[in-house]
């Protein structure tokens, strides 16, 4: 399975981007290369600036992915972008945006009896 992580260094994603790699996905990595993280051996990593989209589309010339996430979505414009730049470089996307993170989980029970935390989107205004 052939992943593409846009970020892959922050504090949540670093953890991924191992476990990704741990588990033998050929991850590829789109970041500025600001952050003086190690990554794991197998990862490639790709210089760049999602909010230049001609250089991304440069970048991603030759590449499609199985998966794209995005680990750095915060507002409406930056999705319609990514869904320009990757609808026809995957078959899935997934965007997580830090910005739910930080809300209230709501327990919901599951079948076992047990409750597990679900974060849900923000609500639209």
């Amino acid at each position: 399975m052939k992943v593409l992580f846009v970020g892959g260094t922050g504090t949540i994603s670093t953890a991924c981007t191992a476990l990704a790699a741990e588990r033998g996905i050929e991850l590829y990595l789109l970041n500025r290369g600001q952050r003086k993280v190690e990554v794991p051996a197998g990862v490639k990593v790709l210089t760049g600036d999602i909010n230049d989209k001609a250089g991304v589309q440069a970048l991603l010339k030759e590449h499609t992915f199985d998966a794209v996430v995005d680990w750095i979505v915060f507002t409406e414009e930056q999705l319609e972008r990514d869904i320009e730049l990757f609808s026809r470089k995957t078959g899935q996307y997934i965007f997580i945006s830090s910005t739910s993170a930080y809300q209230k989980p709501r327990r919901w029970p599951t079948p076992s009896g047990s409750t597990r935390a679900t974060r849900l989107p923000a609500k639209s205004a």
